[in-house]
């Protein structure tokens, strides 16, 4: 059954249950308060009719009593007043098995006063009245009225009721099933699009905070992980053989010419000189298509820690620099926030580095070592970074192309490299569930721009 059908059917029982109840607590005390108000009724009765019966010398007091009673009170189905003179040491036995009630009816009329009995819808109320003529038990009994008539229509009424109520439950039940899981039918929906072939689709988000739009948010960061996986993964056999193949193909065949014929000794150091250079070109391209393999694999078993991302940047500017003195970096602290645990993200520091390294000395290598701008700032959820170059840029029609591993721009020709750098920064990135833009204006620059989560620590 599905989780729809049991919300709407739990909310269905709840919405039943508390009308009858209700129906239940209102039918009864409806009914209670009409038998305590017949009894009542009763008594009025029992008292009017001893002082039109019992105290004949009273005259014109019991004449009028006796037209007052006969035009205002309505006759009561099986309406009858029994009148029973209280003798001292006599019982009433014989007159409660005459009425057919029980005898202890009457005992309680003489200990209490009063005395109540109900038995086959017909209601008896009693009273110990002392006229001028002696003490009496005065027996007033009829039909209760409500039984018959106010009663069936309250039960048709309360059927009625909960019948509508349960109808309009129903309605109010299954629009609320409807209006809550369809955005979970959405979201299922737009997961049913997504294979190993449109890996790049996400699912719409929302600015709330509620379940679901954690939930998407969540499905998304996993589709970006798998999506690394799944490109790494896919690509990595068919890049490594290809990229592989070049050094390779380079050492087999000066190998081969140098063989073909005895050479002098310089000839043959240069051809050794040669075919080291290639395997060393092969070792370089091995061990990094390993690390981007591993990034975008296994990034759990990366060891995260807080890292101060100001901090990072110097490192990287003084690495960098180590590396290539030609390297002019440029790096803006004016938007450095006032509270420097903004500045903190938790990451892995030597993956940052790597990211960051990456990222400036492409800029330094492709704008001919002009100066590179690094800017760092913060907001209450993201650390930014900035890296903004005077290069070649990047044709508009391969910047959907920049993430591929080994793709390098048609305008790069002249540059070394691997074209693995940036997926392996984006990979790095993505690990540290942060978020990466590249834009470029072709002779005009690239800009790219790191956000990563603050790491909320204290100083």
């Amino acid at each position: 059954m599905k989780i729809q059908v049991k919300t709407m059917l739990i909310l269905l029982t709840a919405f039943l249950t508390i009308i009858l109840l209700f129906s239940g607590f209102v039918y009864l005390s409806v009914s209670n308060y009409s038998y305590e108000d017949f009894y009542k009724l009763l008594e009025i009765r029992a008292v009017t009719a001893a002082k039109v019966e019992l105290d004949q010398d009273e005259g014109a007091a019991q004449a009028g009593i006796k037209d007052l009673r006969n035009e205002f009170f309505e006759k009561l189905p099986q309406e009858q007043d029994r009148f029973f003179r209280i003798s001292p040491g006599e019982s009433f036995a014989e007159e409660a098995k005459t009425i057919g009630i029980p005898v202890s009816f009457f005992n309680n009329v003489l200990s209490d006063g009063k005395a109540e009995f109900s038995k086959n819808g017909m209601f008896y109320k009693a009273i110990r009245y002392k006229s001028k003529q002696g003490e009496y038990v005065v027996v007033a009994s009829a039909q209760n009225y409500f039984e018959l008539h106010h009663s069936a229509y309250l039960r048709r009424t309360l059927v009625f009721a909960i019948i509508a109520a349960f109808l309009f439950s129903a309605l109010i039940a299954l629009y609320f099933a409807k209006f809550v899981f369809r955005p979970l039918r959405k979201i299922t929906d737009s997961v049913k699009e997504i294979s190993s072939e449109n890996l790049h689709l996400r699912l719409d988000q929302t600015k709330s905070n509620d379940e679901l739009a954690e939930l998407t948010r969540t499905f998304n960061n996993m589709l970006d992980r798998i999506e690394t996986s799944f490109e790494t993964q896919n690509n990595f056999v068919s890049n490594a053989s290809h990229e592989l193949r070049t050094p390779l193909t380079a050492i087999i065949g000066e190998a081969d010419v140098t063989l073909s014929k005895v050479r002098k000794t310089e000839e043959y150091i240069e051809t050794i000189t040669v075919i080291l250079d290639e395997a060393e070109k092969l070792d370089r391209k091995t061990k990094a298509l390993l690390f981007l393999a591993q990034t975008g694999f296994n990034g759990k078993s990366q060891k995260f820690d807080k890292v101060r991302i100001d901090q990072l940047l110097w490192d990287v500017k003084e690495t960098i620099e180590k590396i290539n003195p030609r390297s002019n970096i440029h790096i803006d602290m004016s938007l450095l926030p006032e509270n420097p645990s903004k500045l903190k993200v938790k990451g892995n520091e030597q993956l940052l580095h790597l990211a960051l390294s990456n990222i400036i000395s492409n800029a330094c290598k492709y704008s001919d070592y002009k100066v590179v701008h690094v800017s760092i700032g913060a907001s209450d959820q993201n650390v930014f970074v900035i890296i903004k170059d005077q290069g070649i840029g990047i044709p508009d029609s391969e910047l959907k192309y920049i993430y591929d591993p080994f793709f390098r721009a048609s305008n790069t020709l002249k540059y070394e490299g691997y074209g693995i750098g940036l997926p392996l920064t984006r990979n790095i990135i993505r690990l540290h569930q942060g978020e990466i833009i590249v834009s470029s204006i072709m002779q005009q620059g690239t800009t790219v721009q790191i956000n990563l989560p603050v790491g909320q620590y204290e100083l």
